[in-house]
């Protein structure tokens, strides 16, 4: 299948930013001999305008969208996190590839406005939309057009490298890196953890509190030393819902510690995600590890197994092309056990 990936690759960050899920998603539909070309949509923008002013060249970016997939006749268009090309081209392409599937793929927070409204408008356009958001709460997008899926943040094997499981000398005891600040309380229980656990272990909190943020290979070395770490939400409650910290974690052995009610045990097996149900909890939990090497080496190494093997690029991504299709499932894909291939629950 000949893929066009529309998405924001941050080409002139110059290799400071981390691999992200939409490169890793690119990665899986090549591992499993799809043809994929890109198109960065932000930079595209940038690269039209005057004097690089991204906001004055977003006309011409659809307009380029647009030869592209006149020049490469794709198959499918996944749509990612773009907030530049339009409905309106996509209608477009609709009315002169016909026979070409569109597909949006979300890993943003449904909490957050601007995303819904994202969500709601492209599914009134495209075939069908996943989001890092189970089915539970997705359901608010029913009868738009397009059918719905619930997509985990996958691990890359060639980004998630490490294994901290079997590492014993990690200077960093508790981790938390975050600067968004908007939508979100959860500072107030970072610094209530700080300040009861501040003398018992090294707890950084990059981005906050003074700690500047880490980016890239920074961020990457940081992981490299740290035992566990907190895989906090803007806001919690909403089903099978996280960033792609989660991914990051557990891909490369880090213990984390999440909110029980994202329910993500219904899919994720014991012993290997940290539950707590409040600060309290949540404390003595950290505690627990801290005081128990043994265990969180056994914890983590199981987790890490679980997402190397299960949420992996290659599974996520042949999903997403047999869910687009509305194939029978090739594989006993463990966060799609309650859909059918066609979108609808399993009764």
């Amino acid at each position: 299948m000949k893929i066009l990936h529309v998405d924001y690759d941050r080409l002139r960050s110059y290799g400071a930013i981390r691999s992200s899920w939409a490169e890793k998603m690119r990665f899986g539909f090549i591992r499993n001999n799809h043809y994929v070309r890109s198109f960065s949509d932000r930079d595209v923008a940038a690269f039209e305008a005057p004097f690089g002013l991204r906001a004055l060249g977003e006309k011409a970016a659809n307009k380029r969208l647009l030869e592209v997939v006149e020049g490469n006749e794709p198959d499918l268009i996944v749509i990612g996190h773009t907030d530049i090309i339009t409905v309106d081209t996509l209608k477009l392409i609709r009315q002169r590839r016909p026979d070409c599937l569109l597909i949006h793929c979300n890993c943003d927070p449904l909490f957050v406005p601007d995303n819904s409204k994202r969500i709601a408008a492209f599914a009134s356009v495209v075939d069908a939309v996943f989001v890092t958001t189970g089915l539970r709460d997705l359901r608010r997008f029913d009868g738009l057009g397009a059918r719905l899926y619930y997509i985990p943040n996958p691990v890359e094997p060639t980004v998630e490298v490490l294994d901290n499981s079997v590492k014993t000398d990690l200077p960093i005891d508790l981790l938390f890196c975050s600067n968004a600040t908007k939508f979100t309380k959860r500072l107030e229980m970072v610094k209530s953890i700080k300040d009861a656990v501040d003398d018992e272990m090294n707890f950084k909190t990059y981005g906050s509190f003074g700690e500047a943020p880490v980016w890239g290979p920074d961020y990457d070395l940081v992981l490299s030393k740290t035992r566990m770490a907190l895989n906090l939400n803007r806001q919690e409650g909403d089903h099978w819902y996280t960033s792609d910290r989660m991914s990051q974690l557990g891909g490369n052995g880090v213990l984390q510690f999440a909110h029980s009610s994202g329910g993500f045990d219904e899919y994720v097996p014991p012993e290997t995600l940290v539950y707590f149900d409040d600060e309290q909890d949540l404390i003595a939990n950290i505690r627990d590890f801290h005081h128990d090497d043994a265990k969180r080496q056994h914890w983590a190494a199981r987790a890490r197994a679980f997402f190397h093997s299960e949420l992996n690029s290659s599974l996520y991504s042949r999903y997403i092309i047999e869910a687009t299709l509305a194939q029978p499932f090739s594989y006993d894909y463990v966060w799609a056990r309650n859909i059918n291939p066609d979108g609808s629950d399993k009764l």
